[in-house]
């Protein structure tokens, strides 16, 4: 899927999800034509490596400057919630794939992975497996700036 546009996949919000008192939005294919960089990150709340990943999508979004989208895979709602409550949450939104299709969609293995899009809704770059330091800096960040 590298340099072919994004799936056009709309994902529902999570269910209950608010940040600063807002409900936290889904993910409509509209947001990765905006003329920004985005990261998409596929995760589940029930994924141990999603765990040990996650502390670096935080990392992400502090350094890159960029919006990371979650997509919460097959997950239940109140685990998600808890999950993010726990570890806390990097994403600007979070759109639910209750039934796997948009995995399918995005080719996704298995959780976690992360897209980077480009401003024009096209996909950049793919990381499967969990992000671990090494790849965040000789990777994903050297991916976000190359999109840029």
């Amino acid at each position: 899927l590298i340099g072919k546009p994004a799936p056009q996949v709309e994902l529902a919000p999570l269910e209950g999800l608010v940040e600063a008192g807002r409900p936290v939005p889904g993910i409509a294919a509209a947001d990765f034509a905006r003329g920004q960089v985005s990261v998409v990150n596929f995760w589940a709340s029930w994924c141990v490596p999603c765990i040990e990943e996650h502390p670096l999508l935080i990392e992400v979004r502090r350094r890159a400057g960029v919006d990371v989208l979650g997509v919460n895979y097959k997950d239940q709602a109140v685990a998600a919630r808890r999950f993010l409550g726990r570890f806390g949450n990097p994403f600007s939104a979070v759109g639910v794939d209750s039934d796997g299709r948009a995995a399918i969609e995005w080719g996704v293995y298995g959780m976690p992975e992360t897209f980077v899009i480009d401003g024009k809704g096209r996909i950049a770059f793919k990381h499967v497996g969990p992000l671990t330091a090494e790849s965040l800096e000789k990777k994903l960040l050297p991916a976000i700036a190359a999109a840029k």
